[in-house]
């Protein structure tokens, strides 16, 4: 129990912060329980956020050691590896994660940071002359050009182009098919020349013997110029592909007009008929399911979306066009899990698109799916029965000083029953005996929310504020309220301790370690900050100091004297 007591005021110092503290209590916590995983991955995290990498790598292999089934150990040691500077050691600890738990968020972006911070491999010549095959004009200038317009019926060349659309630095696997350098020549705007025909050095030519007269000179034959190639005519059946993938984009325009004016059926109508001229385009299947999807006819939708998936896959489309695929019918399957309650298959689809393309909206959708699942989780936990059980659970725990197993109970009463303002006052309570007081003071104030009649929220409230000797904030809660319980004792008596406080600063009989407790906690505080920063109270503490008489014409002010008073309460300002 000491364990859980020690490991609680950690991670409540965590929450807070205050990460060297953190790492005090888990330590002290591990001391306790030195088998226990949890408290090294916590450790861990603690020393990360102080940069401390060395003492984090320590924890977090201690932590996969102990428990290397589980994922968030290598989410640690992925952190901890990456803020020492192995990259690639911080890659290899995120992907072991992954393999245990696929979908878990915190492992992806620390992949995906684990990898930016690999070393980069500089582009070959290679990369970047295979980088044109990757162009938005390249098919239109293959189709155009006569000598390079029956590649496109070859198999095995559309096979080597697309492998060059994804990855260009394999030109060098194909330079040696003459059709690739003929494409090449294309793109380039150069001519590509045999070697037999380059031209070559001219011979030296004898030298004559003295008696003999130099020979006549040969006058050169001209070579008559040979004539221009005759452009190839292009096949019948070359013709009727290309007219047909002409008229398939005006099909598929037609289609995109009808559906911007909500005419879903027509627009149904082009996109098949596009589809039925041209299979090589799978972004009519996609167009089409968008109609689906608006029209409410999921079913349809996703069948689209899985043939142009698959359709794809065969052409080696655009990565971009199969996420987009994917994407439509992970929003599909969104839809269908609203009266199925099953948002497993959606988020699945939405992953596997991220992994083709990360895009923005498809990551949006994916968040989207994840809060519905969690929420409708959240609905189907609800139950206020079983939530005052565990309530009662936790007031017994509570009276038996077990104050870390109280919060255990009062915080399962909150999933069963997440708007019950009193299990927030108890838990709220047992932070404070904790010594957990940001937790504490969060819960007092979901309290007063909750219920802002609700007076145990004041109480709960106020009492932190003031064991945190913000004295004026405490009064301000338990002024307010008063105002719904006028006769309440508790905080009446609140009230008083807060002016007896007050006062005891207003008569400057502070202690040297009172006053710099109170000045330093002060100095925290933003609200402190702001009135030490604005030039017209700046002049008023100077005139406190050198002109009495104008400082007692400042207190005439309502708002300037508010504002003294707290700098007064808080100990920066002392009045005699």
């Amino acid at each position: 129990m000491a364990a859980d007591e020690a490991k609680a005021k950690g991670n409540a110092a965590f929450s807070a912060g205050r990460f060297d503290e953190a790492a005090g209590h888990f330590g002290d916590a591990i001391a306790l329980a030195p088998d226990n995983h949890v408290l090294f991955s916590n450790r861990s995290a603690a020393y990360a956020s102080l940069h401390r990498y060395k003492e984090a790598l320590a924890d977090a292999e201690r932590t996969v050691a102990l428990k290397p089934d589980w994922a968030k150990g290598y989410s640690r040691l992925g952190a901890a590896r990456l803020g020492s500077g192995d990259a690639a050691g911080a890659v290899e600890a995120y992907e072991k994660g992954l393999a245990l738990d696929p979908s878990n968020a915190a492992l992806k972006d620390g992949l995906a940071q684990a990898r930016s911070a690999l070393p980069r491999r500089p582009a070959s010549g290679a990369d970047a002359i295979g980088k044109i095959f990757q162009g938005p004009d390249l098919w239109s200038k293959i189709a155009a050009d006569p000598t390079t317009r029956a590649y496109l019926d070859q198999p095995d060349f559309m096979q080597m182009l697309r492998d060059l659309q994804r990855n260009p630095g394999n030109l060098n696997n194909y330079l040696s098919d003459p059709r690739m350098m003929q494409v090449l020549s294309l793109m380039l705007n150069v001519k590509v020349q045999n070697q037999s025909n380059g031209p070559s050095e001219p011979a030296p030519a004898p030298t004559p013997a003295k008696s003999s007269p130099p020979p006549p000179q040969k006058q050169p034959e001209t070579k008559p110029r040979e004539p221009e190639p005759e452009p190839v005519e292009m096949t019948d059946e070359e013709k009727e592909r290309k007219e047909r993938k002409a008229a398939a984009q005006k099909e598929k325009e037609a289609g995109n007009a009808a559906y911007k004016k909500k005419d879903f059926e027509t627009a149904i109508q082009h996109y098949t008929k596009a589809m039925e001229l041209d299979d090589e385009d799978i972004s009519y299947l996609t167009n089409r399911a968008a109609v689906y999807l608006e029209m409410g006819q999921y079913d349809d939708c996703i069948k689209d979306c899985d043939t142009a998936v698959e359709r794809g896959r065969e052409l080696r489309a655009d990565f971009k066009m199969v996420s987009r695929a994917l994407t439509r019918k992970g929003t599909a399957l969104a839809k269908l899990a609203k009266t199925s309650k099953d948002y497993d298959v959606a988020i699945e689809t939405f992953q596997k698109a991220l992994t083709e393309h990360r895009n923005p909206d498809t990551l949006k959708r994916l968040n989207d799916a994840e809060r519905a699942k969690k929420e409708l989780e959240q609905q189907e936990y609800y139950d206020p029965k079983l939530a005052d059980e565990e309530r009662e659970k936790g007031n017994e725990f509570f009276k038996q000083q077990k104050y870390p197993e109280a919060v255990k109970h009062y915080t399962e009463a909150l999933r069963r029953n997440p708007k019950d303002p009193k299990v927030y006052s108890n838990r709220a309570a047992c932070y404070t005996k904790l010594g957990a007081m940001p937790e504490g003071l969060k819960d007092a104030e979901k309290c007063i929310e909750l219920d802002p009649t609700f007076s145990k929220g004041y109480t709960r409230k106020g009492a932190i504020q003031f064991f945190m000797k913000e004295y004026d904030k405490a009064m301000e809660t338990y002024q307010e309220g008063l105002k719904h319980d006028p006769s309440n004792q508790e905080l009446l008596d609140g009230v008083k301790r807060c002016i007896q406080q007050i006062n005891k600063a207003n008569r400057g009989d502070l202690t040297p370690e009172e006053l710099k407790e109170r000045q330093g906690k002060a100095m925290q505080d933003p609200e402190i900050q702001s009135i030490l920063t604005d030039p017209v109270m700046r002049q008023v503490l100077i005139d406190f100091q050198e002109n009495p008489r104008a400082a007692q014409d400042h207190l005439k002010n309502p708002g300037v004297k508010q504002k003294i008073q707290k700098l007064v309460s808080a100990g920066i300002v002392q009045m005699k």
